[in-house]
Formats: structure tokens, sequence, C-alpha cells
């Protein structure tokens, strides 16, 4: 895999889901069209695909007890995640050329590393992993808070052969200063661990595009330093105004930024080409117009 070839990723599929008519509340979020609206999903991932996304994204972000209860996780989260890497790998199929990425989420809560449980990672991954495991190309740990949960979830894939890719999301502080995920851990810190331990590709998400040039430079530094030329760097920023501390993320539909258009957040990921990233695409309140002028402009 040539780490200098871009890759567009899809954007975000909550607001995308809401947009189009999908039933959309908490504490569901995207997990209720999979058991409502399962063919508005698929409309999704075809609008992303058709916008030029060459990786489209299973929507199982939110089929954790943390969105869906414990009782309705124990007997239907492993159908639901069946269903979300069906419906992407069929638009895959049908497009040609498109990837499915196996979103592997924040056990506990988005933003909450203080209610991370060590011991129950099994307990909640093993059953999305089997689930997803015949419909995706590569795993993506996605929007993580800390450095232990992504380490944990990588002992539990199996061994096929399939990228791993990890997706830390950033404390939204003002750019200038070191870079941390939202446990207070620095990015070095992070990319150190994970190169060790084998990953594929390390992202930042779901965080302020403002912070994120800076943690790909810290990250590029990093991985130099190690040797690990072959892990890709990546990028896909929320739309959101910056989120504090005690944020919790998908509490409710945040307010979008009004200078994050299509040709706006191009700007940032022009930049993020620049600090090394090669796998770009957009997180929450980024749609399919965005990945458009992604895939328009920098490939």
């Amino acid at each position: 895999m040539d780490t200098k070839d871009l890759w567009v990723l899809d954007g975000g599929m909550g607001r995308e889901l809401a947009w189009r008519g999908a039933p959309f509340r908490q504490p569901e979020w995207s997990a209720l069209a999979l058991m409502e609206a399962p063919e508005t999903v698929r409309e999704v991932h075809q609008a992303y695909a058709a916008s030029g996304a060459r990786v489209i994204t299973t929507n199982s972000y939110a089929l954790v007890p943390f969105h869906i209860g414990a009782e309705r996780f124990a007997a239907e989260g492993e159908r639901l995640a069946a269903l979300a890497g069906q419906l992407a790998r069929e638009v895959a199929d049908e497009q040609g050329a498109v990837q499915v990425a196996g979103s592997l989420p924040p056990l506990f809560g988005s933003y909450r590393a203080d209610l991370y449980q060590a011991e129950r990672v099994s307990e909640l991954a093993t059953p999305l992993v089997r689930a997803l495991s015949p419909h995706v190309d590569l795993w993506l740990a996605e929007t993580m808070s800390l450095i232990a949960e992504p380490l944990a979830l990588k002992a539990l894939l199996p061994e096929d052969g399939k990228p791993f890719w990890v997706s830390f999301t950033l404390e939204d502080e003002a750019p200038g200063s070191e870079p941390t995920l939202r446990s207070g851990e620095r990015v070095e810190d992070a990319v150190t661990a994970l190169a060790s331990a084998g990953v594929d590709a390390i992202l930042f998400n779901c965080c302020q595009p403002e912070v994120i040039e800076g943690a790909l430079k810290v990250a590029g530094a990093a991985l130099q330093a190690q040797g690990r030329t072959d892990v890709r760097l990546g990028a896909y920023a929320n739309a959101f105004p910056p989120q504090p501390k005690e944020a919790t993320a998908n509490d409710g539909l945040d307010e979008i930024r009004g200078d994050l258009g299509p040709l706006d957040y191009l700007g940032w990921a022009e930049r993020w080409r620049g600090a090394g990233a090669s796998l770009i695409g957009g997180c929450c309140g980024i749609g399919p117009e965005h990945i458009e002028a992604l895939a328009s402009r920098l490939r």
C-alpha cells in the first residue's frame, strides 16, 4: 500500500440519517435507523460512495450498551452489527473499488475515558467483531479517547490479515498547545504505543479541524523516530463548536459551525494532506457534499 496514495473516506452518519427522515433520537442515536429504517442507512452509504469515498464505514458506532441499553445489546447487538456490516458490504460491492471499514466504537461512551472498564472490553467488543468480520475489508477503532482501549480491541481481532486503523479524538484546545487525547495522554505516546502494537494507520477524528494539523505533525515525527514509514496517517474532523472537557459526544444534535462548508473543510483537508495525512474524510456534520469536494480536489 502506497502511503502517499490519498484515500478519501466517508463522512458522518447520524446527521445524514436525521436529514433523510430516519427515526433519530437519544439514546439510540444512529442505531435506531438500523432497527427501524435500514434502507436509509443504505442510502447514506450510497451517497458517500457516489460522492467519491473510497472507504465507507459500517453504521455500528452506536451498537453499545451506552446507546441501546444492556438488555437490547445482549439480545440484538450482534444481529444489528451483522446488518450494519451487510448494508455497507452490499453498497461497496455495487459500487466497486470501495472498501468497508468495520467501525469499532468507544465501548463505554464517546469522549469518556473516565468510564473505561478494561475487564468488560471482551464482553462488549467480541459480538461486534464476530458480526462484522464477514463483511469488512479493514477494522477501524474510532473516536478513541485513551490509549488502552484500541490496544485491548486489537487483541480481540481475528488473525485475518485485515488492516487495523485507530482513530483518536483530541481535546479541542487552542491550536499551538501540545495535542492530547481526551484522556489527557499525549499524542506522541499514543502513536508510539500503537505503532509498536502493529497498527496500520493512525487517524484523528471527532474534534475541531484546528487541532488536527498539530497532532498529525507530532504523529509523523513519532513514527519517523520508530522507523515506521509504513503506517498511514489520516483525519476526519467534526463540524461542532469546541467541546468542553466534560462533554459527552452524542448527547444531542450539536449546533453546526457556519464556517465549515465544503470548500472551508477542503481548506483544512489540504493542510492535513500537507502534514502527512493520506486518509481524509469527515465526522459528525460533514456530509456527502464535503466528501465530493475532497474527492474532486484532493485526488
